[in-house]
């Protein structure tokens, strides 16, 4: 039974890893192998698929999502990690309505808020902006943030925090030199998600970015022209936009999976 598990799984993986492997072979062909049909696999390599979405101005847009994402996910855990301390460790009076609040920020459909903060970027002044688009990702990921941080930091052992408050230390100090260690695979775990959901978002961008503070994201939907869909430079420009996002994955991997099974078990 074991055995046959083993076998499913490995499909599983191979199913859902196929598209990727798919673009990413696409990504080296020429377009005009790359838009042949069926798809032809020995068709020589290349990468001028690559070479065309550097060449196209690239690089502000990589460096706005960088900005953006890393940005927020930091701003995040500094906001997240001391509230979710306060709603686990040191609970507040009614403290499951706080969080039920936080969730109910994320029932709203993101297209319901979207004029109301165009009009909030406009007025201020923001649009085309990156630190609005920054902030916005904090607000949209604080909420989740939450959440995680305090499934975590509830499986921080009390007696721990008691021994550190007997020896005089501070707020700040326990935070800093006591859960942080303990809870860094949950924190690791957090800002992964919180990084990819602010690399990946599309929408608010498009809207409220223009020339300047424009994403990768964004940046990749504009190889889709009413000339045709170029798919050789467009696999391309996927694969360099999804690879920080593979890469982080990759890099914090052992702390993901620590992470996620420390706020599972119970």
């Amino acid at each position: 039974m074991t055995r046959i598990w083993g076998v499913l799984a490995w499909f599983a993986g191979i199913v859902f890893f196929a598209p990727v492997a798919w673009m990413f072979l696409t990504s080296l062909h020429s377009e005009s192998d790359a838009a042949t049909n069926p798809p032809s696999l020995l068709a020589p390599l290349t990468l001028d698929g690559y070479e065309e979405f550097f060449d196209a101005g690239a690089w502000p847009p990589l460096i706005n999502s960088f900005s953006a994402s890393i940005g927020s996910t930091i701003i995040v855990l500094l906001l997240a990690i001391p509230a979710a301390y306060a709603l686990s460790i040191k609970p507040v009076e009614k403290w499951t309505d706080v969080l039920f609040f936080f969730l109910s920020t994320k029932m709203m459909p993101v297209v319901a808020a979207l004029l109301p903060i165009y009009l909030i970027a406009q007025f201020s002044g923001m649009l085309d902006n990156i630190s609005f688009l920054t902030l916005l990702y904090c607000s949209m990921n604080l909420p989740i943030a939450v959440w995680l941080m305090r499934s975590f930091l509830s499986e921080v052992p009390k007696e721990i925090l008691e021994a550190a408050s007997i020896d005089g230390a501070g707020l700040l100090t326990i935070l800093r030199r006591v859960v942080a260690p303990i809870a860094m695979p949950g924190i690791a775990a957090t800002a992964l998600i919180c990084f990819i959901f602010s690399w990946n978002e599309l929408l608010f961008a498009r809207v409220l970015t223009g020339v300047v503070a424009g994403t990768a994201p964004v940046y990749l939907t504009g190889f889709v022209t009413s000339q045709g869909l170029f798919l050789a430079k467009v696999c391309a420009a996927a694969v360099v936009v999804s690879l920080p996002v593979l890469i982080a994955g990759f890099a914090a991997q052992d702390k993901l999976v620590q992470g996620l099974s420390l706020g599972a078990v119970k």
